[in-house]
């Protein structure tokens, strides 16, 4: 049986927490741990120079790049040959559907659904639509906040060339049956592409289980630096050819990433993952993959203990509208208020010292489909570093807003 969760121990390691406030805007971004900050500057500080095996500073660079390959593909059980990095998750999407663009035409079709962040759709309806093939869409069921997977049976079809879905939305915490989206989706021999952003804060994420093609996330929503991360399967980015200088390597999974790496960040991303792998202190013959596993479990036990509170506080609030229903989940809460509009009640919060941001957060689509007015509603999100003290404190600035 693993030790219990010590969010205590956690907390000691961001220097942020020490700052006072409260932080409940996990899904737009982490707080960054000292080791990671550690990382960043000493890879800044020391030897650095273009990859290479001359120099030590040649060395540091090309250390930077092969630890932070096998990190992330230990945090998303993939091949370190098919992982990409790129500035963010939205960048590297936008490069893999112009290369995915090159193979379809006029009669083509690519699934994007109404759940997602815009940067899981927009890149596929722009490509798509440059090189003339059709766009079908998959809905999003207003009353349960489920994805609507009758539309989904109805989107795909023996021309689908791409299926684009996310893993968890980051408006309202929705988790979509991934299986059976994966099931469908090789069915008819296209390719699925996971947006697991939201989810890899919450979960231990696979590409080798979850049945997707391609999967992506931001190292900085889980504790890292700005970065993003996709994961392929090595053999289908050997069939996707990137626009590329015409000296730079055609290998994968080089060919996808222009220019010079951020050494730096790819070292705090390294850090990032080892600290994940170390929230619960685990068996000495462990790999780091099964620490993950072991850390990302008691981390959703903490954060949905949190989640329902947070919850149950609000249900009894006369007034107030929750938008995330789902029946799997993250710790991700987004309230609308009858009497208060949620911008003005996110910035009461702020005067409070507690971070809950108000807004649409980049789900065009789903907040279309929900009805939501341009503020969106307050965002309440639970991330690993969150205490009972945290909840104390929003749920009585709450109770002193909505008053």
């Amino acid at each position: 049986m693993a030790p219990p969760y010590d969010v205590a121990r956690l907390r000691r390691r961001f220097p942020a927490l020490a700052s006072g406030l409260a932080f409940f805007d996990g899904p737009g971004g982490s707080q960054t741990p000292d080791v990671v900050a550690d990382a960043v500057r000493a890879t800044l500080a020391g030897p650095l120079s273009n990859r290479g095996d001359l120099t030590l500073a040649q060395d540091n660079a090309e250390r930077a790049v092969v630890e932070a390959r096998a990190a992330l593909a230990d945090l998303l059980e993939a091949d370190p040959q098919g992982v990409v990095f790129g500035r963010s998750f939205t960048q590297i999407t936008f490069d893999i559907a112009r290369a995915m663009a090159k193979r379809w035409g006029p009669g083509d079709e690519v699934v994007v659904s109404r759940l997602d962040h815009d940067g899981n759709v927009r890149p596929w309806v722009l490509t798509a639509e440059a090189v003339g093939a059709t766009v079908r869409w998959v809905d999003l069921d207003p009353a349960s906040g489920e994805l609507a997977m009758g539309s989904l049976d109805r989107a795909i079809t023996p021309r689908t060339r791409l299926v684009a879905i996310t893993g968890a939305s980051n408006l309202i915490g929705t988790r979509p049956d991934v299986a059976a989206v994966a099931a469908a989706t090789h069915h008819v021999g296209a390719w699925l592409y996971l947006d697991a952003v939201h989810l890899v804060p919450h979960e231990a994420v696979s590409l080798r289980t979850s049945g997707a093609d391609l999967v992506g996330c931001s190292t900085y929503k889980l504790l890292g630096p700005h970065a993003g991360v996709v994961a392929g399967r090595p053999e289908i980015l050997e069939q996707l050819h990137p626009d590329k200088l015409l000296p730079s390597t055609d290998a994968v999974p080089e060919r996808f990433e222009l220019g010079t790496l951020p050494y730096e960040l790819m070292a705090g991303a390294t850090a990032a993952v080892d600290l994940v792998a170390d929230l619960v202190p685990d068996d000495e013959g462990a790999t780091r993959r099964q620490r993950i596993e072991t850390s990302m479990a008691a981390v959703a036990t903490h954060e949905d203990r949190l989640r329902d509170r947070i919850e149950a506080d609000l249900s009894e609030r006369s007034g107030v509208t929750l938008w995330s229903r789902a029946s799997h989940r993250t710790p991700t809460i987004l309230a609308t208020f009858a009497d208060h509009d949620a911008g003005a009640v996110s910035r009461q919060l702020a005067e409070h010292g507690i971070n809950a941001p108000a807004g649409t957060f980049y789900a065009h689509e789903a907040a279309q489909r929900l009805g939501l007015g341009p503020d969106g509603g307050l965002r309440i999100g639970v991330a690993p570093y969150t205490d009972d003290a945290d909840v104390d404190r929003l749920l009585g600035a709450l109770d002193e807003t909505l008053r």
